[in-house]
């Protein structure tokens, strides 16, 4: 330890509450809860990328479970299911900042842009606002179906989204699949929904294509919700394939069709459903 005289007394870096780490530079030497404190309100990305790598010290707290756990629980990430604790409070936490809905434009408010029409049908795909109030008030526009199938498809790019092969691989986050679908009420109609999670060839893993659902003639044309979670995948997902839509089954022409509006997939903590 360097030593240096002020005036007849003398002080050392580490009397003055400074150490040498790693012949880096001086840091302040702080109590833990005081860095950890300051770590809670540094953002997570220079958390990792910037302070993690100063000194070995900093590395451990930014590793700790501690750290991620107290930051989730400071800013509301929590899992729905309090007896069932993440394993991985750090993984928990980036994947509750970076949730959200992959699917682009799933209410109809830009029309049909970023939707591939794969089968038109009938008087094709149409438009329109919400007639029956949706559970989710912020949705006002659906797409609806005519009398010959209507099916369109929005493929996603996981790696573009910000999931890399890497974290796919190791990590296999959930895969959270949910559609909204609700029939006219004065006429028949039926609704289909194909998930595929598909390789770097676009070849499929893992699909989910259940029966098509079937309306009877004077229902109470109520929203219904059709969800899928994708776990424990295996490697090698790169894709998702989402594909919906449907017909009307009494062959009226127009739009007496499924309707369908508020589309999500979402990579999300395998805890947090």
């Amino acid at each position: 330890i360097k030593t240096a005289k002020m005036g007849s007394s003398q002080t050392t870096h580490e009397d003055s509450g400074y150490v040498n780490e790693n012949s880096t530079g001086l840091l302040p030497v702080l109590p833990l809860e005081v860095l950890e404190e300051m770590f809670l309100n540094v953002p997570p990305h220079q958390l990792v990328c910037v302070c993690r790598l100063v000194c070995r010290e900093w590395k451990q707290l930014v590793d700790s479970d501690s750290l991620w756990r107290k930051r989730c629980r400071r800013e509301g990430y929590l899992p729905c299911d309090a007896a069932t604790l993440p394993k991985d409070w750090h993984l928990f936490y980036f994947l509750c900042i970076k949730r959200r809905n992959l699917i682009k434009n799933p209410k109809a408010e830009d029309k049909f842009n970023d939707w591939q029409i794969i089968a038109n049908g009938g008087d094709k795909w149409g438009e329109e606002p919400v007639r029956e109030p949706h559970p989710d008030t912020t949705v006002q526009r659906l797409f609806l179906t005519s009398l010959s199938p209507c099916l369109k498809l929005q493929l996603i790019h996981l790696e573009k989204e910000g999931y890399s092969p890497s974290f796919m691989d190791e990590f296999q986050p959930d895969i959270v699949i949910s559609d909204w679908y609700a029939p006219r009420w004065d006429c028949g109609s039926q609704y289909e929904i194909c998930v595929e999670l598909l390789n770097h060839k676009k070849k499929t893993i893992e699909k989910f294509n259940p029966a098509p659902v079937i309306f009877e003639q004077w229902n109470d044309q109520k929203w219904n919700q059709m969800t899928h979670v994708f776990k424990n995948y295996g490697p090698g997902v790169r894709y998702i394939r989402f594909v919906h839509g449907g017909k009307d089954t009494q062959f009226w022409a127009g739009w007496y069709g499924i309707r369908v509006t508020n589309s999500s997939v979402e990579i999300c903590p395998s805890v947090d459903r």
